[in-house]
């Protein structure tokens, strides 16, 4: 247990995973080569504006995804990096899993977005393991996304079970990266990470700039 304070959490509407889904889409520009992780970031296909040319990429060897595939529609021969079903938009190809991991340690990608444990306000990354002796290591192309990628946001729920922020002043798990989100997508804020300091860009309805300073200690946080 880690010796952070726990606060009390304002009672306030959190953004559901759609609406953090939803937020995360709305600053994907139009023209853009995007990696969505496991877990919370493979919604945000669902929620593209149609007039945004978007190209998904995932790290088994798929380019060109659309959204999910509708109840009774999945083809399980074509799944991404978390063995979901997707569908595949017109021009859209799959590929050797080499050729995959070369785009991304190539430059190639203009964003990925990654699901976290924790990230530091220098913007390090802890993604792939708590630590705990019973907990089974998943880092799969993480560690490649999040230096490969020109941009890594990261979508997470802002407080863990135990009411501790996530936004944390250093990574207490092993780290995936070093410096490299830039974003922060939560169901209490958006932060934008720079210079080891957070400037909240949205606040969910009801929560104050001081509530959520509150639930961050050692993390100084000021409004956009």
């Amino acid at each position: 247990m880690s010796n952070q304070a726990t606060q009390a959490t304002p009672v306030v509407t959190r953004w559901t995973r759609d609406q953090m889904a939803a937020r995360v889409a709305q600053d994907i520009p139009d023209g853009a080569v995007v990696n969505l992780g496991i877990g919370l970031p493979t919604a945000v296909a669902n929620h593209l504006a149609d007039d945004k040319e978007v190209v998904l990429h995932s790290e088994n060897g798929v380019i060109g995804m659309g959204p999910a595939p509708a109840a009774g529609e999945e083809d399980f021969d074509l799944i991404n990096a978390g063995k979901q079903p997707v569908t595949l938009l017109p021009g859209g190809a799959f590929f050797h899993h080499a050729d995959s991991f070369a785009m991304m340690r190539g430059g190639h990608l203009d964003i990925c977005v990654l699901g976290a444990f924790q990230v530091s306000a220098a913007g390090d990354l802890a993604n792939w393991h708590t630590g705990a002796p019973d907990a089974i290591p998943a880092v799969g192309g993480a560690m490649d996304l999040a230096i490969g990628a020109k941009k890594t946001f990261v979508m997470m729920e802002y407080l863990t079970k135990g009411g501790q922020a996530k936004l944390v002043p250093k990574c207490s798990y092993p780290l995936t990266g070093l410096g490299c989100v830039s974003r922060l997508y939560t169901d209490l804020a958006v932060i934008d990470l720079a210079d080891g300091e957070g400037t909240v860009i949205d606040l969910v309805p009801g929560l104050t700039l001081r509530d959520l300073q509150a639930l961050t200690p050692g993390v100084t946080l000021k409004q956009a």
